[in-house]
């Protein structure tokens, strides 16, 4: 103990030194220059930051500092962040005039000098590689250190000082500010607004940074892996005109996934799909647009497999598992298919921004059984893509919602086809106006399209279902008796969300039917479509279009529903809407037929989503059924709005057994809205009194706001006694004292490896790590 205090204290010394003389660091250690950092892992450089350093980095740092939404955009989760070090610039800035030069770790530069030319500064040491300078020179150490010589303060609620606003200013400090930055923030050191770091831990990573902070990658894939790489590669980059524009259409919807290949077992490579200058069997040289599908400005386009070697982050996880029996489906779907591709489309905007355009001559059945195989994957995009971070951003959605499609012998018709390719101008989408977008004049544009297809589609819809030909839930994809993406639940946990199959919680107040169209139309515009670096319009533009697309599916859904009962369940969810929208209905062709539904009661929705979950029992994913949950848990689901409204939007909940394993549970606050159509009045929207609850088995959402322990029965009886009797903050907080792991408990982190240790237990391959920016401060 005396040894670990003697060397913690000589580095707070060395520090503090290096503050004072922080205007004179060239003088004392040389100018700045980038170094070579990178080892190969079986070196002892190597060694030691993969087997002591990383973990410590991973479990204590990449828990906030992870991905775009990374505060300083200082990404601690791959080699690459960590060497590019921090930025000023925001990603996420809805007020912006003129979009930004993105800022995407491989793509947008290749090398640490490059991101330094962009503005990007170090947070280890680029002079003069002394053990001195390495610790004096280092904003990772001196923010280390800042934390031990200024530990949280004994409190359990903090204080003012500390700002943990997703929004907060943040002063992303290089080496020649940060002594006054710590003279005038003392509080702000790292993790900020955590616990420190543990003596043991902090050593790691003192000696790690006082040896020059080397880096090294994790191992590479496995024999057999990069032996499928080659056969998907070979697939995905045969020279017909059929075989490139399918892997041009796969690449477009995949580009976000995690791949890997299930045969591997439970520690399974990840692989991301990018283009390549390059073709199978060279090094990938990274084809960087904005977009997935802008302009190469290349010859020949090539499909590669790039080893994800990044920590991999719950927020950003898209696993997608490739095998035999899915390059057979796609061989099925985009290559034995009858059809003929004469010419490749051209990557203009226009064209290339409208899927309607680009790819029509692949079959309309094709692209959509395609997407509904992976359903799941594919509304994960725009909940996990760059769209999902910020209210604005998500406020376009309900908190809790049912996802079914309509099956493709309906929705892929030649009729349905036709009538798609005679109005793919109308089917166009904000992306066209590319990043820089002027939101009012190019609203009033799509509003107009949106309505000319919705008119088109109205009336063949009014002209297929006559002489008794009704809808009924036959319309529905049953995921041809096997595939459990027929049935998904959204929740919006107000400026984050999660997509899960099934139909879970109780019934929402709404749900979508997604046809072809609008699947594919929802992908291009929240995933494909979407630039985080935009200005404010392509922002805008991109909420405000969405607001048609949620509209349609949702009428797709009223459809199903008594005639008559259509408008005022519809005028129910759009309480109090603002007069725009109200237009907007007023000018909406609606579907004029009677539902084939033989309706029993005066509750038809309640009727038929238990028809929508009895048609759809056999791929029905239960994983996350809140009525499996036992007592007393049970009666959380049951909880009155005032003690709903004190909740945070995520809880994660774990529960000590007797063999002492850990049970865990979720616990969703659902906040209701009159209507969800009010850009930038959402508060003025809500309506608290019918806020409601769900708790599940399990983890879903991937920030959590609060951590409840519960050790034992007893505990979990008296949690549960107390929490329907909140009506006010300061009960909150009393629970929160006797049951939550706040941020400010003395074993947080100990508590965090736990948390991690269950859910990569509950989650397996589908396991990454939590982000902790929403833990909440109560």
């Amino acid at each position: 103990m005396k040894k670990t205090f003697l060397t913690v204290f000589g580095l707070l010394v060395l520090s503090g030194c290096a503050y004072f003389g922080a205007a004179h660091y060239d003088k004392l250690f040389g100018v700045e220059y980038t170094q070579q950092r990178v080892v190969t892992a079986n070196t002892q450089l190597g060694t030691e930051f993969l087997q002591h350093v990383k973990p410590v980095l991973d479990s204590r740092c990449v828990v906030c500092h992870g991905c775009y939404d990374a505060p300083c955009q200082l990404k601690l989760s791959s080699v690459e962040g960590i060497d590019r070090g921090l930025s000023k610039e925001r990603v996420y800035n809805g007020t912006r005039l003129l979009a930004q030069q993105p800022s995407r770790l491989l793509f947008d530069a290749i090398n640490t000098q490059q991101w330094r030319e962009k503005g990007f500064t170090p947070v280890l040491n680029e002079r003069a590689q002394t053990a001195q300078a390495n610790l004096a020179g280092s904003v990772l150490y001196n923010s280390l250190v800042l934390k031990q010589s200024s530990p949280l303060p004994q409190q359990a609620v903090l204080g003012n000082e500390f700002d943990f606003s997703l929004d907060r200013a943040q002063s992303c400090t290089n080496m020649d500010e940060f002594g006054q930055f710590a003279q005038n923030n003392p509080h702000s050191g790292m993790p900020y607004g955590l616990p420190g770091i543990s003596n043991q831990e902090f050593q790691h990573l003192a000696k790690w940074l006082q040896q020059g902070g080397y880096l090294a990658h994790i191992a590479p894939p496995s024999k057999v892996e990069l032996a499928q790489v080659v056969r998907w590669e070979q697939f995905l980059n045969q020279g017909s005109l059929k075989h490139q524009l399918a892997a041009r259409y796969i690449y477009e919807h995949w580009y976000l996934a995690h791949i890997y290949f299930p045969e591997q077992g439970a520690k399974p490579s990840f692989f991301k799909l990018v283009r390549s200058k390059t073709p199978p069997g060279e090094a990938i040289k990274l084809i960087s647009t904005r977009r997935p599908y802008e302009d190469p400005n290349v010859e020949r386009v090539y499909y590669r497999l790039m080893h994800d070697r990044s920590t991999i982050l719950a927020k950003t996880h898209l696993p997608l598992a490739l095998d035999d029996a899915k390059l057979s489906r796609l061989h099925m779907q985009f290559i034995d298919a009858d059809y003929t591709v004469s010419k490749l489309p051209s990557y203009q905007v226009e064209v290339a921004s409208n899927p309607f355009k680009a790819f029509a001559a692949i079959p309309v059945n094709s692209r959509y059984q395609f997407m509904l195989d992976e359903a799941e994957l594919i509304i994960m995009g725009f909940i996990k893509g760059p769209v999902c971070r910020g209210q604005i951003a998500l406020n376009v959605i309900n908190d809790h919602f049912w996802v079914a499609f309509v099956k493709p012998e309906m929705a892929a018709t030649p009729k349905v086809g036709e009538m798609l390719l005679q109005h793919d101008d109308a089917l166009a989408l904000p992306a066209a106006e590319e990043s820089n977008a002027l939101p009012i004049s190019s609203w009033v544009k799509y509003a107009k399209r949106q309505n000319k297809y919705l008119a088109a589609k109205v009336e063949l819809a009014n002209k297929l279902f006559v002489n008794g030909q009704h809808l009924t839930t036959d319309l529905l994809w049953q995921g041809e008796g096997v595939n459990d993406n027929a049935a998904l639940t959204v929740f919006r946990h107000f400026d984050s969300a999660t997509v899960v199959k099934g139909f879970v919680g109780q019934q929402p107040k709404t749900a979508w039917v997604l046809d072809y169209a609008l699947f594919e139309r929802i992908h291009y515009l929240l995933v494909a479509g979407f630039d985080v670096y935009g200005n404010v319009g392509h922002q805008l533009l991109t909420r405000l279009y969405m607001d048609f697309l949620r509209l349609e599916g949702e009428s797709n859904y009223l459809a199903l529903l008594p005639e008559h009962k259509r408008k005022k369940i519809k005028a129910q969810w759009y309480r109090k809407s603002p007069p725009s929208l109200t237009r907007f209905f007023e000018g909406e062709r609606e579907f004029s037929q009677p539902s084939g539904i033989d309706f029993k009661t005066a509750h038809p929705q309640a009727e038929l989503y238990a028809m929508m979950k009895d048609v759809l029992k056999e791929v029905l994913s239960t994983r996350y059924d809140h009525q499996t949950v036992p007592e007393p848990l049970q009666a959380i689901n049951r909880l009155p709005a005032k003690a709903v409204n004190l909740l945070p939007q995520v809880s994660f909940l774990l529960v000590k057994q007797a063999d002492q394993g850990h049970s865990a549970y979720t616990v969703i606050h659902h906040n209701a809205h009159y209507n969800i159509s009010s850009l930038l009045n959402e508060e003025g929207q809500r309506a608290y009194d019918e806020d409601t609850v769900t708790i599940v088995p399990g983890f879903i959402g991937d920030y959590p706001e609060a951590i409840w322990y519960l050790h034992n029965q007893q505990q979990l009886t008296e949690f549960v006694k107390q929490l329907p009797l909140m009506v006010s903050e300061s009960d909150y907080r009393a629970l929160k004292s006797e049951f939550a792991i706040r941020r400010t408990h003395p074993q947080f982190w100990q508590y965090s490896d736990l948390l991690h240790q269950v859910a990569k237990q509950y989650r397996g391959v589908e396991f990454g790590l939590f982000d902790y920016n929403r833990l909440e401060n109560r």
